[in-house]
């Protein structure tokens, strides 16, 4: 018998497919922009300051994953002024810490830029790149906010229309400053962060209509209440050391790639991009099962729990074994694609059949990503990521470097998933009865 929500599921599973697909779409059109410059230094500028976004941003993602499980949960329990208590501490907590971002721009640049190596006129690009895109750092950390509240209510649409928002305005933007006014990489960092108010104020107004503004006011001392904010800190602190986690490891194997040579660390990039890519589909279901989990724990129904991880891991894993059989069955057309090195094309069909392995197991480790980020259960995720990470990967890797082997690490980072996998697997039995 299929679950009474399985539709409604897979409408929010289909809207934040097509949400987070925005993402690498807008990517894409900055690139066109910038590549059609004269000068390719400003392409490589960017590309060499999103590195440091991606790190300083990414390590307040806990923004979005907390807040979308707190909100489930109070929805899941009918406590409407708990939802707005949550989402509200949460935009509060994302403004201190955007504009905290913003006073210390100046060392973050000169440690940032230290650490990345490249020419003068590459890193001047990527400079002026991020004096531009900095001052959109408060509004990023709140639509992080916002669109944790959307999902934690399970409006998919809401979330769908803020990425159009976002993007679009970021294209068109792009489009005025870099092509109508000249100002290449500064034009494409400042169209990246005005494009983010853009969205920050179409979602604060999708928002406001619906806050029962008088009841907020009259409440407003409970938003500063010493165990919800001990709670959240707990929350996010958890859920940041499980990103850092994650980015030690991919960027370990990145940079361990280019110590085996130019064309490994070529190969090994464009396979990299496919996992990003179906990451983006996989995290369409999880950000559903993560919503939905949060409503059924807020309900105590573990039968809609069980049922709901049973679901969710189906479809993840039958997604992530789909693409990778694809991807090994026809490699040239699709990274023909991305390259036309045929020596990288030759080298990559020998290691194109990792994507299977990574892929199955990734595809439950971030489903399961979602259903214990809507029970808000954090210690776990940080745990089975750091066992991930020491266990699984690191002594592999540095196998794999010691002998400049790329099959041993890509068996360190099928291992990383695995352990993920298992580790979070072994963990729902009793996230069940905790229900």
């Amino acid at each position: 018998m299929k679950p009474s929500w399985l539709a409604d599921f897979g409408r929010l599973a289909i809207a934040n497919i097509a949400s987070n697909l925005m993402v690498p779409l807008a990517g894409l059109i900055d690139t066109a922009f910038l590549g059609h410059l004269a000068d390719i230094r400003h392409l490589a500028g960017v590309a060499l300051a999103t590195v440091l976004f991606n790190f300083i941003y990414w390590s307040f993602g806990f923004l979005r994953m907390g807040t979308t499980g707190l909100i489930a949960q109070a929805v899941g329990r009918g406590d409407g002024a708990e939802q707005w208590r949550v989402g509200l501490r949460a935009l509060m907590v994302a403004l201190t810490l955007g504009l905290l971002i913003l006073i210390v721009q100046t060392p973050l640049r000169l440690i940032g830029f230290a650490i990345l190596q490249a020419d003068v006129d590459v890193l001047d690009a990527g400079l002026a790149f991020y004096q531009g895109r900095i001052w959109g750092a408060p509004a990023v950390l709140m639509n992080y906010v916002l669109l944790g509240w959307f999902l934690g209510q399970g409006q998919g649409r809401r979330v769908l229309v803020l990425a159009v928002v976002g993007n679009g305005a970021n294209v068109l933007l792009d489009y005025w400053m870099i092509v109508r006014l000249g100002w290449d990489s500064y034009g494409a960092g400042l169209a990246t962060a005005l494009s983010q108010y853009a969205m920050l104020l179409v979602g604060g107004l999708l928002l406001s209509r619906a806050l029962p503004w008088a009841q907020i006011w009259q409440q407003r001392l409970s938003l500063w209440s010493r165990r919800a904010v001990a709670r959240l800190f707990r929350l996010n602190r958890d859920i940041m050391v499980r990103t850092w986690a994650l980015l030690v490891s991919f960027g370990l194997f990145t940079n361990l790639s280019g110590g085996m040579g130019t064309e490994t660390l070529a190969v090994n990039t464009l396979l990299l991009q496919a996992l990003m890519l179906v990451t983006y589909f996989l995290d369409g279901i999880a950000f559903a099962t993560e919503a939905y989990a949060g409503q059924f724990h807020g309900q105590g129904k573990e039968s809609e729990l069980r049922a709901l991880a049973r679901v969710g891991s189906g479809l993840s894993v039958g997604l992530g074994m789909g693409v990778a059989i694809a991807l090994i069955t026809f490699p040239q057309a699709v990274f023909g694609l991305l390259t036309d090195h045929q020596t990288v094309l030759t080298q990559l069909n020998q290691y194109v059949f990792w994507l299977l392995p990574v892929f199955s197991f990734g595809a439950i480790a971030f489903m399961l990503d979602g259903y214990f980020l809507g029970l808000t259960s954090s210690i776990v995720l940080r745990n089975s990521t750091i066992l991930a990470t020491g266990l699984g990967f690191m002594p592999l890797a540095l196998m794999a470097y010691v002998r400049e082997s790329p099959s041993l690490l890509w068996l360190a980072m099928t291992c990383f998933m695995a352990v993920r996998a298992f580790t979070l697997v072994w963990a729902v039995p009793a996230s069940l009865k905790s229900s």
